[in-house]
């Protein structure tokens, strides 16, 4: 379990970001919030933290238990590369315990440019 969280920065110490991955899902019966976020800061350490362009991550939830996860890089494409990283199966093996959190037909993503 990767503890380290220098990748997690406060959304006003996220530096002008040109693009953003958001995606909405539903985690599967049984499964923490806590064992949730650890898997998602995880990947995000092992797959993001590193990379050109990578400006951040986080997770939000909603009041009906559906949750965001949210890169946010230097413009639209780089977010697209960045999270094409995972693959399309078989998956990056840093996402697989992030992955197996989440219902796969309640997955929604989309890139979105900032354009103010």
């Amino acid at each position: 379990m990767n503890t380290n969280l220098s990748h997690i920065r406060p959304l006003s110490q996220i530096p002008a970001f040109g693009g953003m991955e958001f995606s909405t899902f539903q985690i599967k019966p049984g499964v923490s919030e806590s064992a949730l976020i650890q898997a998602a800061n995880d990947m995000a350490a092992s797959l993001y933290a590193h990379e050109e362009g990578f400006l951040g991550h986080t997770l939000l939830k909603g009041n009906d238990g559906v949750y965001v996860d949210v890169v946010f890089a230097a413009s639209q494409s780089r977010a697209a590369e960045l999270c094409g990283k995972w693959g399309v199966g078989p998956f990056a093996p840093a996402c697989l315990p992030y992955l197996e959190k989440i219902e796969e037909h309640s997955v929604c993503m989309a890139f979105f440019q900032r354009i103010a």
